[in-house]
């Protein structure tokens, strides 16, 4: 585990309710590759701000890594909506980019 990640799980043991640190962890592991980690930390993300359009984004890209691309394309649709609920522009627009790239 990487200094980084410690440093990242000392914050989110000392602020659970913050979104930050488990979009942060679920970033980490998704770039090292890690998807059922970066997974978790999205799920997390998720329970304490359901309207996080990016970490449904995040969710999309971790599930296209592991060939679900139904459940990505679900997800994006999740993200697309919570967007949409928290007037977010530019991540609606990334949402739809990613759909493309899927379709």
């Amino acid at each position: 585990m990487n200094e980084r990640v410690e440093k990242l799980l000392e914050f989110f043991a000392a602020t659970p309710q913050d979104d930050f640190a488990p979009y942060a962890l679920a970033q980490e592991y998704l770039a090292a590759g890690k998807t059922e980690e970066a997974l978790g930390w999205i799920a997390k993300t998720l329970a304490i701000r359901p309207d996080h359009a990016y970490a449904y984004y995040q969710k999309a890209r971790a599930l296209e890594l592991d060939d679900r691309e139904d459940e990505a394309l679900a997800a994006i649709d999740e993200g697309l909506a919570a967007a949409e609920r928290a007037g977010d522009a530019k991540a609606r627009e990334e949402l739809k980019e990613l759909r493309e790239t899927l379709e």
